[in-house]
């Protein structure tokens, strides 16, 4: 995979990747994890980082919600979330082989491009509510991932 964007900075401090379902559950009080993963951003000092097809799930999801999408756009400002985008045909193509690998899991299409960007910013650190998901996917090096939400 091509690197999406240029990521020193990325590495000298602590950084996660964001899913969709925390997005979700820290911007909706009434979300069953919104508790748990508004106390975990809080005490987070480090870099975030997701991608679009994150950011676009959780517009989908947020736009129920009136105000939804516009307190995500503010959060991703707010907390100056690097989002990157794997649309291109051969980011394309590395998603989709992931997607046939975890068929059985299983893993959709945002989910992938989390697990490209371990994999291309030697990420180890996911903020999810799926740990199902991704106590399962593995880099295509075979690396596991960390669910912050799971760590002490």
């Amino acid at each position: 995979m091509a690197q999406p964007v240029a990521t020193a900075e990325l590495a000298v401090v602590n950084t996660w990747l964001v899913d969709t379902g925390p997005l979700v559950a820290h911007l909706d009080g009434a979300d069953r994890a919104h508790p748990e993963v508004t106390e975990r951003l809080d005490d987070f000092a480090g870099a975030l980082v997701t991608s679009s097809a994150v950011v676009t799930e959780a517009m989908h999801v947020l736009g129920a919600r009136r105000g939804g999408p516009r307190l995500l756009a503010e959060l991703v400002q707010a907390t100056g979330m690097t989002v990157l985008d794997l649309s291109r045909p051969p980011e394309l193509f590395d998603v989709v082989g992931l997607m046939e690998t975890y068929h059985d899991t299983p893993m959709d299409y945002a989910d992938g491009t989390l697990v490209l960007l371990a994999e291309a910013l030697n990420i180890r650190e996911v903020l999810t509510l799926d740990r199902r998901g991704f106590s399962t996917y593995r880099t295509r090096q075979r690396r596991s991932l960390r669910l912050v939400l799971d760590m002490p």
